[in-house]
């Protein structure tokens, strides 16, 4: 089971399999596809389950039934979410199937016939109710067993925390609001006392997640609710302010360049949340990002990006750009190039763009780009991508810094560590030499004495003579 693998490698299952259960608890199996959304609905599911008296196997053999969560946003994500549910009938043969691919249930039945039951993304109920159908619970709920800041999939020193379901944006090239829905944020008060649990229990990171973050609280009105005997309004800015006085780090995801984004930017100076935020770019072109139906001005967005580094230098910024979009000229290419080059960016994934069934971009009628060209566009835009990298890490060069420790290599004497540029799986790393009594989860003070494109490399710096 890959992704039950996956959790095991990281420790993150330990909890949940060494707290006693009754001898014959019905086990559950998990694979969680997709982006970090997905992965804290699963964490959602888990934890209902436990408090349920289920017990939990990181094997399809030692499962009774196998949850598939999966991932719909691209055709090759669908792809790979209905190999992954025929991997887990094939292996175990009791599935249960939900998340953003559950919303075409008739696709799954068609190539998977046998699967017990399929429900769309945040339908934790209905997941539930399924696995009562199908392998009923103990007689006695065991809610003793269920930590208060629930069941988790990451490790202990760092947590996901979403804020908030769906999206009011209507890019052309994405299908998210389709399967989640409009904008629906949670009320502040929820989300910062979760965010409590969390520190309490040990997390020393938390990452923020919706689909788009800077427009929190957009659909609440910015309503108020009750924190700790004070009215907060529902608001990212309130949100980082009140986030940033837990004393862990705090990361910011999926945040739209919206003009209220420019009043965090000083919190990061600050150094009350991290230096870092996650925007989707996509182009930078404003003839591709109108037919994209996003942003068209990135002529302002740099001029912003550079006033947001004049107030926070440390400021890093990743994103993600799409190559090859209907009507995409060499020129608009160029463009893209330039921009990049110009606004330096620090952090960037890109992939050639695909045709998602039910995109609006299908029915643009634009000249389409051909695979090839898709492909050779690429190559010169991750190699700029890279080239910048270079030039942004080298600069980190001498410089003191603290990082939070994600494994060790003992054989190698060395640990894998992250700065506050890096966010888990998706950035770089910070390679630390000399790591001799360092362990995962430790926050420890580095000198960092080379880089490379993608990675830095430091000694404590108690071991700096």
């Amino acid at each position: 089971m890959r992704a039950a693998r996956r959790i095991a490698e990281k420790g993150c299952i330990d909890a949940i399999m060494s707290a006693p259960t009754e001898q014959n608890a019905p086990k559950i199996g998990l694979v969680s596809l997709g982006c970090p959304k997905a992965l804290v609905d699963s964490e959602r599911i888990l934890t209902t389950l436990r408090a349920q008296g289920y017990s939990f196997s990181p094997s399809y053999e030692g499962a009774d039934v196998v949850i598939v969560n999966t991932c719909g946003f691209l055709d090759s994500a669908k792809a790979e979410s209905l190999d992954a549910i025929g991997e887990a009938i094939s292996e175990n043969g009791k599935v249960i199937v939900t998340g953003c691919l559950g919303n075409e249930e008739e696709m799954i039945r068609q190539a998977h016939p046998g699967v017990l039951a399929v429900s769309g993304p945040h339908q934790y109920e209905a997941v539930v109710g399924a696995v009562h159908e199908h392998l009923p619970p103990v007689p006695n709920a065991f809610v003793d067993l269920v930590p208060e800041q629930g069941l988790r999939l990451t490790p202990r020193h760092y947590a996901y925390l979403k804020i908030s379901e769906g999206c009011n944006n209507r890019c052309s090239f994405c299908i998210i609001p389709s399967i989640r829905g409009d904008l629906a944020s949670r009320p502040i008060a929820s989300v910062l006392y979760e965010a409590e649990r969390l520190v309490k229990a040990g997390v020393k990171e938390i990452m923020v997640i919706s689909q788009d973050t800077s427009a929190y609280g957009v659909d609440l009105k910015y309503a108020t609710s009750p924190y700790r005997g004070r009215q907060i309004e529902a608001r990212f800015q309130t949100l980082a302010e009140e986030l940033g006085n837990l004393g862990v780090w705090t990361r910011m995801h999926y945040v739209y360049p919206y003009p209220h984004v420019d009043n965090v930017i000083p919190l990061m100076a600050e150094g009350r949340i991290l230096p870092y935020l996650d925007i989707p770019f996509q182009h930078a072109s404003p003839q591709v990002l109108k037919t994209m139906r996003r942003p068209a001005n990135q002529e302002k967005t740099a001029d912003r990006i550079r006033k947001w580094r004049e107030v926070c230098p440390d400021l890093a910024i990743r994103s993600t750009f799409i190559v090859g979009f209907p009507g995409e000229t060499e020129e608009d290419f160029e463009m893209l190039l330039d921009w990049v080059r110009e606004t330096r960016i620090d952090r960037a994934g890109a992939f050639p763009y695909e045709p998602v069934t039910g995109a609006r971009a299908n029915d643009l009628g634009l000249d389409i780009v051909p695979d090839e060209l898709k492909a050779e566009r690429y190559g010169r835009l991750m190699e700029v991508l890279q080239e910048v990298s270079t030039e942004r890490l080298a600069e980190k060069v001498g410089r003191t810094i603290d990082v939070l420790v994600d494994d060790v290599e003992p054989e190698d004497n060395r640990a894998i560590a992250r700065s506050q540029w890096d966010a888990p799986e998706i950035d770089g790393n910070v390679i630390v030499d000399d790591a001799t009594g360092i362990k995962p989860g430790d926050m420890v003070s580095v000198k960092v004495v080379a880089s490379d494109e993608y990675d830095l490399y430091a000694v404590p710096s108690d071991a700096v003579q």
